[in-house]
């Protein structure tokens, strides 16, 4: 992969993970805070990653905003000024911002949109990430992103309608599980196990054919196939 300037803003949950297969994959990723102490503690924990100043974000090819969606419009205009705008293509992350609201505000800007469809702590310790874009991304970008997994072409919209239900069916489920358990006295480190190991398994093993006999028995009670 050619090597092209390419900057970080935003260091939590998504950055740390993205950063992770980065670093593993040998990758220079400039990062920016305006808390140097924590951009000594990520440089730190992240040896491919180096200190951008303020005033170096202009002069990047590629700027990725892995910010909440509050910060995203505030960092922009902090950063750019209307006058002089750089050619720095801008990678709004934010789940909850539609990048057309960014394009509408500050349309002499390079700003694109691609969204993670998962939770972070996934990226990080799996990787294989699904990154949703409504835009024909430059080569550099998708470079970029084979090292987290697979780009696909849909609406914003959709990974905001799927994020929604599949947590609020995870969280049914969490639930059912605390009535049942109740329902039938087991202790809360039970309960507690069921919620974070148990069912996270054997969802995972599910989607990826990977059950044991046990749980392929259920499906097949569940399925009506007994």
């Amino acid at each position: 992969m050619k090597q092209h300037g390419v900057g970080l803003v935003g260091l939590g949950k998504l950055g740390t993970a993205m950063m992770t297969h980065w670093n593993k994959n040998h990758i220079k990723i400039g990062i920016y805070h305006p808390s140097k102490a924590k951009v000594q503690d990520f440089v730190e924990q992240f040896p491919n990653s180096y200190s951008l100043t303020e005033n170096e974000l202009r002069y990047l090819d590629i700027l990725l905003l892995a910010l909440p969606a509050p910060n995203v419009i505030p960092f922009i205009s902090q950063t750019y000024t209307k006058e002089n705008p750089p050619s720095t293509k801008i990678i709004n992350m934010a789940t909850a911002l539609d990048t057309k609201e960014i394009k509408s505000k500050f349309p002499s800007l390079n700003v694109l949109g691609v969204k993670y469809m998962g939770h972070a702590r996934d990226l990080m310790e799996h990787g294989n990430g699904l990154f949703i874009t409504e835009y024909t991304l430059p080569e550099q970008i998708e470079d970029l992103f084979q090292f987290l997994g697979e780009i696909k072409n849909d609406h914003e919209s959709c990974l905001t309608e799927v994020n929604k239900l599949a947590t609020y069916l995870a969280v049914q489920a969490a639930i059912n599980i605390e009535s049942e358990f109740a329902k039938k006295g087991y202790s809360p480190e039970y309960v507690n196990r069921a919620l974070t190991s148990i069912a996270p398994e054997v969802i995972r093993g599910y989607c990826e054919g990977s059950l044991g006999h046990f749980a392929k028995e259920i499906v097949k009670e569940i399925k009506g196939e007994v």
